[in-house]
């Protein structure tokens, strides 16, 4: 079997994922309502109209309140079987991409070439502040990339969608499914390429695949929350 070069499109993959940075949130508590021992009708009225319009201390409390303080580890966050299925020759351990804050972003991607037909897998967690943070996000990154569809029934929100590209007459076909969940938003990218024959496998194989692996990051995410 001869060795084939990988595109540039493919190797500059290889590039570690930049980070993004999330802001904290700064809890609010509502001034004390609570009204005085004393008979004095006046008072007990003004508590009583400063509790009416204050926001309770609870409130405040569920509005700051995060589902997901931290990223999941992304390499055991697909299962083996998967990964063999998907990424046939891959090290089914995966190789974690370098991050300057885990516990916001992390990232496992799987990649192999097995006789002429190269795929790659990436999983990502990213951790935001609210639910608010995540859902402006996810819709804002739907909004990039047009052309999908929705995905029922994956997380508060899930979205995929697939493209074929050419470089120097190489295809490669690559689905990209998101989800939101709570505060959270998981990104799968799946893409492959056939070097013999330069072509790409079809869109069925990529955005199933895609999908696959995302139900099970939304799973692995859930299941440690």
């Amino acid at each position: 079997m001869r060795s084939l070069p990988l595109p540039l499109a493919l190797t500059a993959r290889l590039t570690p994922v930049a980070v993004l940075a999330c802001a904290g949130w700064a809890m609010a508590s509502g001034p004390d309502t609570t009204p005085t021992a004393s008979g004095d009708t006046s008072s007990r009225q003004t508590a009583g109209e400063s509790t009416s319009d204050a926001p309770s201390s609870a409130t405040t409390s569920n509005a700051a309140a995060k589902t997901y303080d931290g990223a999941p580890a992304p390499c055991t966050s697909i299962p083996v079987a998967t990964i063999k299925s998907l990424v046939p020759g891959a090290k089914t351990a995966g190789k974690e991409i370098p991050s300057t804050d885990t516990k916001l972003r992390r990232t496992c991607s799987w990649n192999a070439l097995k006789g002429y037909d190269y795929r790659w897998l990436d999983v990502s967690f990213e951790i935001m502040d609210t639910d608010a943070a995540a859902a402006k996000e996810y819709k804002e990154r739907v909004a990039e990339k047009s052309g999908g569809g929705a995905v029922p029934g994956l997380g508060d929100g899930g979205y995929s969608v697939v493209n074929l590209t050419t470089e120097d007459k190489q295809q490669t076909r690559e689905g990209v499914v998101m989800a939101q969940v709570s505060n959270a938003l998981v990104v799968v990218t799946y893409n492959g390429s056939d070097f013999e024959n330069k072509k790409a496998p079809d869109t069925d194989e990529i955005n199933k695949g895609a999908i696959k692996a995302a139900k099970s990051a939304v799973a692995a995410l859930k299941g440690g929350q």
